[in-house]
């Protein structure tokens, strides 16, 4: 994203930021979505819209918190 530094994320913890592409290889636009969680741990992907990725991330933190409760 053009807001890494050095390729890394910028993401504050607790926050999200994303960025809008296109693609030719994947046949149109996408977004990259960056999410920093509280306890620093960073979710990365690409979807084809915000809200997709957001189900992504949510569906990521039930899963962390599915293995914190182990």
């Amino acid at each position: 994203m053009k807001t890494d530094v050095n390729g890394c994320s910028t993401c504050g913890a607790g926050e999200e930021q994303w960025e809008e592409f296109y693609s030719a290889i994947l046949g149109g636009t996408r977004v990259q979505y960056d999410y920093r969680a509280p306890d620093g741990k960073l979710f990365s992907c690409i979807a084809r819209t915000v809200e997709a990725a957001r189900e992504r991330r949510d569906a990521w933190l039930r899963q962390q918190l599915r293995q914190q409760a182990q």
